[in-house]
């Protein structure tokens, strides 16, 4: 079982998650909600959750494949629900790019069985109704 713990160390809306093995992550509200800009707003800790989730099972498929990934980078956009509370993620693109010799056939299929089948998180996401597409770019290293 995960444990995560959280206090007040910042203004109104700064808090800081800390696990059970004493990582940390920063939080708050924006400034038009009385926030100051301490962390990550909580609905994108959900995105950078599925960047990271997604990001270790891609790697590790491509591992698996005898492929050498030299660098990695993310870049994902996210749109919200317009008119609604709780304003859930709907629409969220992704965009994995993989540095190094790797075949472009098994980097796409990697995205797809980390998106689609491995990732906890956006097994979550897509349960609650986002839609999330993907775009991959293989570049040499």
């Amino acid at each position: 079982m995960s444990e995560i713990k959280l206090s007040r160390v910042h203004g109104d809306f700064g808090f800081e998650a800390t696990d059970e093995k004493g990582h940390t992550l920063k939080m708050d509200s924006s400034p038009e909600s009385g926030g100051q800009n301490y962390g990550f707003r909580p609905m994108q800790t959900l995105l950078a959750g599925l960047a990271g989730c997604s990001a270790i099972d891609v790697i590790a498929i491509l591992k698996k494949q005898r492929q050498e990934v030299k660098d990695y980078k993310m870049v994902i956009n996210g749109e919200r629900e317009k008119g609604k509370e709780p304003s859930l993620w709907q629409d969220i693109e992704v965009e994995f790019h993989l540095y190094g010799d790797i075949d472009e056939d098994k980097a796409a299929k990697a995205v797809e069985l980390a998106l689609g089948k491995y990732c906890s998180v956006a097994a979550t996401l897509t349960k609650a109704g986002a839609s999330i597409g993907s775009k991959v770019f293989v570049h040499p290293a």
